[in-house]
């Protein structure tokens, strides 16, 4: 229940990370001023001894987070992609919130996948190991069919995980309440509709018939992707709480050393996974939006893959335009473009200042081409980026929010691999292909085609429809498809038809 009693949720959060020494790393890590660390720590000694105590074998920050519960975790482990943002000592530190918790025992696990799969777990497995990694949700084992031998990643949800998830996106939304009380300009942020949005993402994470899907969906939609590979799930060995998909071998995405020692181009894994991110979204409007080191390894060959789907990312076509074109702007420096893509698409409130914005812009867009990535500080871009949205009056677009946080955690996962890389230059070829195949000529074609299509299934009535609209007459059940879009859709795709058919007729004289 999201409430007043989450009070002693908040307080506890700053008191664990005060007794557990995090509040000094964390601040630290931000470059926070000093009247900030002096008001966090004034604030939160009096309750340090309310705090939770973590394993103090831990670092400070992945002790607390540890402590705090699943939800921290999950802010933590896209942290850990950021060493540009918090620090190459804290990423570190915080990779171990990636897939090395604490484990449940594996009796637990074997007992929920005889009860969701109503077959004892040695009438399936043949082999069924020790957990091979932990994390905030759920851990996976090591096993094997005994029907036809083949190696498989069986995950279990951690036990009493919802209720766990519920407590903590509770006290989130009662944070979020405060915050847009005692700041008002936070609230074009949307503070509680990002909480709402964390919320159905991590449902669907809790349900693991739903990962299923995601992973079947998605490996279909890249079986073609070259370097890249995703491991199909078992459906007949899958559930709420279990899931079973093909085992994927390889090296962990996080372990510099053993790529090198695997032989493998870390400069060329850093620009693919960038590009295969890019590829998804917006060939396909369906990403894995969940990408940090944890969830990727490098085959034998160099392959990419993917695993773990519980946090899947969706775009329309619309929006995938809009972000292609915004990107498509910034890599040809045209920020006059990127401005109008924003005030075309309503990101930007239409009474200000499209030529103030696009300044604007050009000053988060310039010092970042050309200069090697080390010299970035994406800590200050980010700032500034802040400032300007502030500025402008732009709102939190919750439709974007998974594409904006993966666009950072994998570009955090690209440097990790190569600290040099130039993000714009190797999202160049991914957008320009894009572009050019759904903005323009080409794109109103197959626009046009689409109507013309979904028209055509009305063909047979639409005579009698047009020929009573025309005389004012209602249309006995009427589809409301027709009523409210295809009106203006007759007219509109005729025109279009019309003027599509004059310019080939023109074209031919």
């Amino acid at each position: 229940m999201k409430g007043p009693h989450n009070i002693w949720r908040l307080i506890r959060t700053g008191a664990t990370l005060e007794r557990t020494g995090a509040m000094g790393v964390v601040l630290e890590a931000f470059s926070a001023p000093p009247s900030l660390r002096f008001a966090a720590h004034f604030l939160g000694w009096p309750f340090k001894w309310l705090g939770l105590k973590g394993d103090p074998s831990l670092p400070p920050a992945t002790r607390a987070l540890t402590a705090l519960g699943p939800a921290y975790i999950k802010f933590g482990q896209i942290l850990s992609t950021r060493p540009d943002v918090v620090g190459d000592e804290l990423a570190q530190q915080l990779r171990y919130l990636q897939d090395k918790l604490p484990p449940f025992p594996t009796a637990v696990a074997k007992q929920m996948i005889e009860l969701e799969l109503e077959l004892p777990v040695d009438q399936i497995f043949s082999e069924f190991s020790e957990p091979v990694a932990a994390a905030s949700i759920a851990q996976v084992h090591r096993a094997r069919l005994a029907d036809t031998g083949r190696e498989v990643a069986v995950k279990v949800l951690r036990p009493n995980i919802v209720k766990a998830f519920q407590k903590d996106i509770d006290a989130f939304y009662l944070a979020a309440r405060i915050i847009e009380a005692i700041a008002p300009f936070s609230r074009r942020l949307r503070p509680t509709d990002v909480i709402t949005h964390f919320e159905g993402v991590v449902t669907g994470e809790l349900d693991l018939r739903l990962e299923s899907a995601a992973a079947a969906e998605f490996a279909a939609n890249t079986k073609d992707d070259d370097g890249f590979q995703v491991p199909e799930p078992i459906w007949q060995l899958s559930s709420r709480q279990v899931m079973t998909m093909g085992w994927a071998e390889g090296a962990n995405m996080g372990d510099n050393e053993a790529i090198d020692a695997a032989g493998h181009d870390r400069t060329a894994l850093g620009s693919r996974v960038l590009q295969l991110f890019l590829s998804h979204a917006l060939r396909d409007g369906f990403f894995h939006a969940d990408m940090h080191q944890g969830n990727l390894k490098v085959a034998a060959n160099g392959d990419i893959i993917a695993f773990d789907f519980g946090i899947m990312g969706r775009l329309d076509e619309y929006t995938r335009r809009v972000y292609a074109e915004i990107l498509f702007g910034f890599i040809r420096k045209d920020y006059r473009r990127v401005a109008e893509v924003h005030f075309e698409a309503g990101y930007v409130p239409a009474d200000r200042d499209i030529d103030e914005f696009a300044r604007a812009l050009r000053v988060v867009g310039e010092p970042i081409f050309g200069m090697d990535a080390t010299r970035i500080s994406m800590a200050r871009v980010l700032a500034y980026l802040f400032d300007v949205t502030e500025r402008f009056g732009m709102q939190t677009r919750t439709e974007l929010i998974l594409l904006q946080r993966t666009m950072v955690v994998v570009e955090g996962v690209a440097r990790s691999l190569d600290p040099h890389i130039n993000i714009w230059q190797v999202a160049k070829p991914v957008v320009e292909s894009y572009i050019k195949q759904n903005v323009g000529p080409k794109a109103l074609v197959r626009d046009l085609g689409r109507t013309l299509q979904v028209l055509a299934r009305f063909g047979p009535k639409l005579p009698g429809m047009v020929e009573a609209r025309l005389v004012g007459q209602d249309v006995p059940q009427e589809p409301v498809v027709v009523k409210k879009v295809l009106h203006p859709a007759i007219w509109m795709a005729t025109g279009a038809g019309l003027l599509a058919l004059g310019v080939w007729i023109g074209t031919l004289i």
